[in-house]
């Protein structure tokens, strides 16, 4: 595979001097030490190699290694099962850390939030087969949108880093935003000269959440801003609103007749709805849910 034969040639050098005839099968047990202690000349024992592992920046194989150490079934098997463990090891160290830096990247406003935490058993309007459906993100895939609209207390933020959380899990980018915040920033860019910068980044992002979508009137300069970013992501990205609103509702919010049509036209036609109903949640789940 591509990926070990990257792997330095110091490493090859590191896991060479393991005797490999002391992994024959031999008449009665192994002793771990004759794997572990690797007995050749002049020797090296587990923890300096652990340590050679970390300086080359390979903590997945430093500590599936350690792990061989102290599990004595490990010192039966051939060393290429052994180092193809290793090899794994580091494979899910370094998606782990590739899943912690998007997650960073996402800004989460619940950064626990994930589908199982979902209660499915609140009176909200809440479909099952829909968010199971959504948790396969095929609509990502066919650069579709998702409108979640309810009640304030109805559970639409935390659904909304549920889904951006599972973005995240399969390797998308994704970044949550207030609306009001966002387009606080997009002025802010504009004074410094940074706007366009600022679009072009948000059009790459392949979930963008924009959250309290509705809660204020936008003057024209927000309405244009809006516009620009829900045009840039059009067809090429999905965008997930959560709003108080019901979308019907949404040209009223914006105002401005000449630019409301176009920014919801270009969210609302290739959009999944959610809309909720029903009490709020936030006296049992405080966080959402």
């Amino acid at each position: 595979m591509a990926r070990r034969k990257q792997l330095p040639d110091i490493m090859g050098e590191a896991l060479g001097r393991v005797n490999i005839r002391a992994l024959e099968p031999q008449a009665g047990p192994i002793p771990l030490s004759k794997v572990v202690a690797m007995p050749t000349e002049p020797g090296v024992p587990v923890p300096a190699l652990v340590k050679r592992l970390k300086i080359m920046r390979l903590k997945g194989m430093a500590q599936g290694l350690e792990e061989q150490a102290r599990l004595r079934d490990q010192a039966t098997l051939p060393f290429e099962e052994r180092l193809d463990r290793l090899l794994d090891r580091e494979d899910q160290e370094r998606e782990a850390r590739r899943l912690r830096s998007r997650l960073k990247k996402a800004e989460l406003r619940y950064p626990e939030a994930s589908l199982a935490g979902v209660d499915l058993r609140h009176p909200r309007n809440l479909d099952p087969v829909l968010l199971a459906s959504l948790a396969t993100l095929n609509w990502m895939a066919a650069r579709q949108n998702l409108i979640i609209t309810g009640p304030t207390g109805t559970g639409k933020t935390y659904l909304a880093c549920a889904l951006l959380h599972q973005a995240c899990q399969a390797g998308r980018s994704a970044l949550y935003r207030r609306l009001p915040g966002l387009l606080g920033e997009m002025a802010a860019a504009r004074r410094r000269g940074g706007w366009v910068k600022l679009v072009e980044s948000l059009a790459k992002v392949e979930l963008l959440v924009l959250d309290d979508w509705g809660l204020d009137r936008l003057d024209r300069e927000q309405r244009r801003d809006l516009l620009e970013l829900v045009e840039s992501r059009y067809g090429r990205t999905s965008t997930l609103v959560a709003s108080p609103i019901p979308a019907g509702r949404w040209q009223e919010a914006i105002g401005g007749p000449g630019l409301a049509g176009p920014i919801v036209d270009r969210l609302v036609h290739n959009a999944h709805l959610m809309s909720l109903r029903g009490p709020t949640m936030r006296v049992r789940y405080p966080a959402g849910g």
